[in-house]
């Protein structure tokens, strides 16, 4: 008997800053907290737009992580992945 293969569709999510705002700082400690990065490497992503801050995040990840850039008045891109998964 053959094994039957499904493929199923898989969402991911890049996270990609594209603007501090007015509030570099605090945008600096999310990007510190999304990314567990230092502060120096943290800086530097704040500084040199844009700058992928996470790849293949999960709809659940990726809304967490977006809280963080939003309550630090952050602007970002999101690019959209369809992955097919086999069981």
């Amino acid at each position: 008997e053959r094994k039957r293969i499904e493929a199923q569709q898989v969402i991911k999510f890049d996270l990609i800053l594209t603007d501090a705002g007015d509030k570099k700082i605090s945008v600096i400690k999310a990007v510190r907290k999304i990314t567990g990065l230092g502060l120096k490497e943290s800086k530097k992503a704040v500084e040199e737009l844009p700058s992928v801050l996470k790849k293949r995040l999960s709809k659940e990840e990726l809304e967490e992580f977006k809280k963080e850039l939003d309550k630090a008045g952050a602007s970002y891109e999101l690019k959209k992945y369809r992955l097919m998964r086999q069981q």
